[in-house]
């Protein structure tokens, strides 16, 4: 049996994100491509850091948004007005994350192996780190991205 390495499972079309782009940009990038996550590269392509949907979810960052007009059914009347006053509520949805950027969310760490990586090192790698992507970096240049959807297929076929 042939041992598979990181050129053998990952994908080579990786986009990035770059790290001045605001929250709002990311999330539409993500959307777009329907990707959790992405490699955060400066201007000259080389890797900074790593951002994903958990990084926003961790950093409680929002994007404004005109919320549709709705019925609040009574029942949630009277509960968070006893606690905190409208005024206080009006200036905490007024609040706007729009100065986010992706430089302010990333993990400042990249993962990366070597196409010649084995799949074993690739999972072990995964687990360890507690992450859910590596990046196939030739020298200092991803060429390509290995998540765990793209193990799944080996262990099935294992």
């Amino acid at each position: 049996m042939t041992k598979l390495t990181a050129v053998d499972v990952m994908t080579r079309e990786v986009w990035t994100a770059h790290p001045d782009w605001s929250l709002e940009l990311l999330l539409g990038f993500f959307a777009d491509r329907g990707i959790s996550g992405a490699p955060v590269a400066g201007d000259d392509g080389v890797p900074v850091g790593v951002v994903s949907l958990m990084d926003v979810a961790r950093s409680g960052a929002t994007v404004e948004r005109e919320a549709p007009e709705r019925r609040v059914p009574a029942y949630y009347h009277g509960g968070v007005e006893l606690y905190v006053s409208r005024g206080e509520i009006d200036r905490m949805m007024q609040a706007s994350d729009a100065e986010v950027r992706v430089k302010d969310l990333m993990t400042p760490m990249v993962f990366s192996v070597t196409e010649a990586t084995p799949v074993q090192e690739i999972a072990e790698a995964m687990i360890t780190g507690r992450i859910h992507r590596v990046f196939v970096t030739r020298g200092r240049e991803i060429v390509g991205i290995v998540s765990a959807m793209d193990l799944l297929p080996v262990v099935r076929d294992a």
